[in-house]
């Protein structure tokens, strides 16, 4: 047994660094990825030692980054919630795993720097508390960061192929690249309780129609929050593949619990079973903030191996999005494959939003809660897609592959801000340059440099620009310790 493949994010997809590009070298990168399973098919030993990878990234953001994405916007996302700053930032980790028998331990692990930064203003403390309905909070200086962190950190049990575990767990429930709407790696890992099926199973009877099926639950806890401190977080996923083409999942997470919301059975049972708005509950009966997700895949026929077209959404206090598609957010996409003429050039364009579903006050519906102030976040970072809360955005990317896992990548991000949220409103645009390099069979370099414009009245009169540019080295053992 070895840990979940964090890597990939699909439930029936498969793991690895690798792209489908020349079926010579893709099937010796898949042998090389899949080596232990290969040698435990042979007759090999499950009891075993792997150093996964040892990697160091250095990024120099010069210029003003935002760095809030629960207000404003985040010139870095999908980071596990990494702290970054103006100035010079790094990371220098290590990632690896143990088995013995059904029994997995997976660690990554990393020292942390980032640099000091001013305090906000008291007006911008002020437009805070008033979009999040709280109290001002004496805005401080931000300290540098020097620290030593687990990220992804767990023990688990196979039983039956299903894994159960528990730790610090990043999850990622969407087929989008820019971030799912319900629950990304854009914020630090949750400490839970975490049940998978790995692999698919069917449904008995008339149910088979569906095809093979996936399961995941976790239950847990939030961290950093200054509103009702401590809440519980738990969400459920299953996921469908009736047909080659098709792809589709229900899923739905709840915020409960906390200090001031006491968790009790009665609460409990009904955060998994209720399905009625939290407008006819009463404090004694409240389940807690429940959202619910919807997201599909779909390989378009006689296209299916050039044009994949897909969407996640979700829906607050609704059982499914699909019940209340008015009241939605939304992030469909599109990925392109291949061009005519152009077997190595991709295309992939998404198009997240939040800000067409606010009835009352803007800003608190998705990722907010009357009681749950800082619903959505852990440890500071939003665990939704980085367009935020009241924000329509835009993200598109298109890779040229070099070889099977080389590649040089282009990217423009545009987001806009409900001036309704935050007074005047906002916009971030940024484009990007990535180049992903495999230097020898072991050894892989990623650069990556970013132009960021970005205009927040608020936080700055003028228009504000930064670049960022970062370099990470990583070592990826192909040895393992019996």
């Amino acid at each position: 047994m070895r840990p979940i493949c964090k890597r990939s994010r699909r439930p029936f997809a498969g793991c690895g660094p690798y792209k489908n590009h020349g079926s010579s070298k893709l099937y010796d990168s898949l042998r090389l990825e899949f080596s232990s399973e290969l040698s435990l098919l042979g007759g090999g030993t499950n009891n075993s030692v792997h150093l996964e990878s040892i990697y160091a990234r250095t990024t120099q953001i010069s210029g003003p980054p935002l760095t809030d994405g629960f207000h404003f916007g985040q010139t870095l996302f999908n980071d596990f919630g990494r702290p970054f700053e103006r100035g010079f930032n790094s990371i220098f980790g290590f990632s690896s795993w143990a088995t013995a028998g059904r029994w997995v331990i997976y660690l990554r692990g990393e020292y942390q720097h980032s640099p000091s930064a001013p305090a906000e203003s008291p007006e911008v403390a002020q437009v805070i508390a008033t979009a999040d309905e709280n109290p001002v909070f004496p805005p401080s200086p931000i300290a540098a960061r020097n620290q030593a962190r687990l990220l992804d950190a767990y023990i688990g049990l196979n039983v039956a192929n299903w894994q159960v575990s528990y730790g610090q767990e990043s999850e990622w429930w969407s087929p989008n690249e820019s971030g799912p709407l319900l629950f990304s790696d854009n914020a630090f890992p949750v400490r839970m309780f975490h049940i998978n099926r790995v692999s698919p199973f069917h449904l008995p009877s008339l149910f088979q129609w569906l095809g093979p099926v996936r399961w995941d639950m976790f239950f847990g806890t939030l961290q950093g929050h200054q509103t009702s401190p401590g809440p519980f977080f738990h969400g459920e996923k299953m996921s469908f593949k009736p047909t080659r083409n098709l792809e589709f999942g229900f899923s739905r997470t709840v915020v409960l619990g906390g200090a001031g919301l006491a968790l009790t059975l009665d609460r409990l049972i009904r955060s998994y079973f209720s399905v009625t708005s939290s407008n006819n509950e009463t404090p004694a009966t409240d389940p807690g903030k429940r959202t619910g997700g919807f997201d599909f895949t779909y390989r378009v026929p006689l296209l299916r191996n050039w044009l994949t077209i897909y969407s996640d959404s979700l829906a607050d206090d609704d059982p499914s999005p699909l019940a209340a598609p008015r009241r939605a957010g939304i992030n469909p996409g599109m990925y392109l494959t291949h061009f005519p003429g152009a077997a190595k050039l991709d295309l992939r364009v998404e198009a997240p939003l939040t800000n067409s579903v606010s009835k009352n006050k803007a800003g608190q519906y998705i990722y907010w809660d009357s009681f749950y102030r800082d619903l959505y976040t852990n440890r500071g970072f939003l665990m939704g897609n980085w367009v935020g809360r009241d924000g329509a955005g835009i993200q598109a990317s298109s890779r040229y592959w070099l070889s099977a896992r080389n590649a040089l990548q282009l990217g423009y991000r545009h987001a806009k801000v409900d001036p309704r949220f935050i007074p005047s409103g906002g916009t971030i645009n940024d484009g990007s340059l990535r180049f992903d390099y495999w230097i020898q069979q072991n050894w892989s370099a990623s650069a990556f440099v970013q132009y960021e414009q970005w205009k927040f009245p608020v936080l700055a009169p003028s228009l504000q620009k930064n670049v960022t540019t970062s370099l990470q080295l990583s070592y990826w053992p192909r040895l393992h310790k019996p």
